[in-house]
């Protein structure tokens, strides 16, 4: 289990390396357009007030055997819901069956679960995640969405964390997903993209962020799944190599009692032949 674990982390890895630039270059173009353009050009971009209801994207993974992997997301996501306060309406949106049974316990409405979309992640798998999301923003449903997942650092670090999606472009909002530069992830960093300056938009404001906020939700929403997607398979590679040692360990314990066992066997048999024949020397 630890050998399929490796190479499904492996390739997990390589597509969080690989689109993570992508992803890092989209989010911190979102943050830039929602501090130079009126955020009630998109409803995207537009900040609700008064927060009532809450969409939560939870992202955990459909099988155990993952060590903490599941605990530490579902603990940080119950940690946020108890921060939001009574007041607020929470609805999930689960990715992994371990995260929707945690919240069917925790008594959280779903509004959908999907399974089976960790392993191998596809973007068109995901891409109907996201949309959906999308949706249910802009229709006034919910006032913000946070997305729950994973963050991968390396085989032996992963990091749970509750960021905003939606509403995009929030300027004290320095957290994002596929960030390469965070000071505790040393081994993700690489040069800082520049995005300052001024934007221009052709045709119109209004059809240029039509097209390209809805993209950059859906490719946020795509990173954060192949991230969860790599820790799982490093948290169970990791779980099972420490199941293997204590296993070797708990053979080498059985087998030093067994041999204590036999050898006080062994004297005792020897003490009760000598013990005979000197009672019939004598």
């Amino acid at each position: 289990m630890e050998m399929v674990a490796a190479s499904k982390m492996r390739k997990a890895v390589n597509s969080v390396i690989a689109t993570r630039p992508y992803a890092k270059l989209a989010w911190d173009t979102v943050l830039s357009i929602g501090d130079r353009v009126d955020t009630s050009m998109h409803p995207l971009l537009h900040k609700r007030d008064d927060v009532k209801k809450v969409l939560l994207l939870l992202i955990t993974s459909d099988r155990g055997l993952a060590g903490g992997f599941n605990t530490n997301i579902v603990r940080k996501t119950r940690t946020m819901i108890q921060e939001l306060g009574d007041g607020v309406e929470i609805e999930t949106v689960c990715i992994g069956k371990r995260g929707a049974d945690a919240m069917r316990r925790m008594n959280i409405p779903i509004k959908a679960s999907f399974v089976e979309i960790t392993n191998n992640t596809k973007f068109e798998e995901v891409l109907p995640i996201g949309r959906m999301v999308i949706e249910e923003f802009t229709k006034g449903d919910f006032d913000k969405v946070l997305i729950a997942y994973t963050d991968f650092i390396s085989a032996l670090n992963q990091k749970p964390l509750v960021l905003q999606l939606l509403p995009l472009g929030n300027p004290e909002d320095t957290s994002r997903i596929g960030d390469v530069s965070s000071p505790d992830q040393d081994e993700k960093s690489e040069k800082k993209i520049d995005t300052s300056g001024e934007y221009t938009f052709e045709p119109s404001p209004e059809k240029v962020l039509d097209q390209i906020l809805p993209r950059l939700v859906e490719t946020m929403v795509y990173q954060a799944v192949l991230e969860s997607a790599a820790s799982e398979h490093s948290a169970r590679m990791m779980a099972m190599r420490s199941a293997s040692d204590a296993a070797g360990d708990m053979i080498d314990d059985l087998t030093f009692t067994f041999n204590q066992a036999r050898q006080a066997g062994i004297t005792q048999e020897i003490a009760e032949i000598s013990s005979g024949k000197a009672a019939l020397e004598g």
